[in-house]
């Protein structure tokens, strides 16, 4: 009978991480092109509205109305600045924890690896076992057989 692998609840263990790793990954690029589409959307919006605003110039704007297209531009450029921040800080966070992902799967095939060479060992062990009872049977079946 083959003896279990003695790293067994190790390699459960890295396999949880490593899964855990992967959510923690798949989270990540999705919040980042979250923020990726928040800002494109910043910046349609941006180009819409100066297109809105050149056309209102075109017609004539009085001051007051030339104030608040200036205004609001102003507040969707800064609105733009923080959201490439976030996009870049956010980029950030997604390759660490790509780098922890890699890590942990580094692991987990490294333990995979143990695993596997204590399975084939076993089973090449089974094996001679196996071929010796076999042996074994096959002497006796001659030494009976001569007796008779």
């Amino acid at each position: 009978m083959a003896r279990p692998f003695s790293l067994q609840t190790v390699l459960e263990l890295m396999r949880c991480r490593n899964d855990e790793a992967t959510q923690r990954l798949a989270s990540l690029i999705a919040t980042e092109d979250d923020e990726k589409r928040k800002l494109a959307l910043l910046l349609q919006y941006r180009d819409e509205y100066t297109t809105r605003f050149r056309l209102a110039a075109k017609n004539g704007l009085g001051q007051p109305e030339w104030r608040n297209y200036q205004d609001f531009l102003d507040r969707l450029d800064a609105a733009i600045k923080q959201q490439y921040q976030s996009v870049s800080l956010q980029a950030t966070h997604t390759a660490a924890g790509q780098v922890e992902w890699q890590r942990q799967r580094a692991r987990l095939k490294a333990f995979d690896t143990l695993s596997e060479r204590h399975r084939v060992s076993e089973a090449r062990l089974e094996l001679r076992q196996e071929q010796k009872i076999q042996d074994e049977f096959a002497a006796r079946m001659g030494d009976h057989e001569q007796e008779q």
